[in-house]
């Protein structure tokens, strides 16, 4: 559609914009899809893969968008949409849970053997996050991949924020002893 710079990608959405949304105006809700699309869309593939992170972002915004006047202010509007999207994504972990399978897809290439190193790499770290469990999944792509503090991943989840550390640290030992285990 169109090409966002990577500044616009992090402002944060202002409260006069959420509530033009939550009373139906286009231009705002357009504002905020545009404003926070991307993120929520890497942290759906980090969550639950690519092949079902489109349907989830859609997903995630048509409930944002429904609940915009259920926003608060009592934390950043991202916080709150990062909840939703996490909440979906978990949600749709469980109801899958027993018919997805991990798909491990190597092409057949001739390249550099460092490129081919990194993306054996990425494959293995990708696969390791795919068997955590969901709940450490989610901090740990909320801290690395998403950037959020500690408080706003106790926000986005619901829980203290000395939880958050515990189970950050938890989930890095978990992808370690994963990576570590040969398969």
């Amino acid at each position: 559609m169109e090409h966002r710079s990577e500044s616009n990608d992090k402002e944060p959405i202002d409260d006069a914009t959420v509530k033009a949304g939550a009373g139906g105006d286009h231009a705002a809700l357009r504002q905020i899809y545009e404003a926070t699309a991307d993120r929520v869309f890497r942290l759906m593939v980090r969550m639950v893969g690519q092949q079902d992170a489109d349907d989830l972002t859609q997903q995630t915004f048509v409930r944002a968008f429904t609940k915009l006047d259920q926003f608060s202010g009592e934390s950043k509007f991202e916080t709150w949409l990062y909840r939703l999207a996490t909440n979906e994504a978990l949600q749709h972990l469980r109801r899958e849970k027993h018919r997805r399978t991990k798909e491990l897809v190597v092409e057949p290439t001739v390249r550099q053997t460092d490129h081919v190193e990194q993306d054996e790499r990425v494959a293995m770290v990708r696969q390791a996050l795919d068997q955590l469990d969901p709940e450490l999944r989610a901090i740990f792509t909320l801290k690395e991949e998403s950037g959020l503090s500690y408080q706003e991943i106790a926000q986005t989840l619901d829980i203290p924020e000395g939880t958050v550390g515990s189970r950050l640290n938890r989930a890095r030992r978990e992808l370690r002893r994963l990576i570590d285990t040969p398969q």
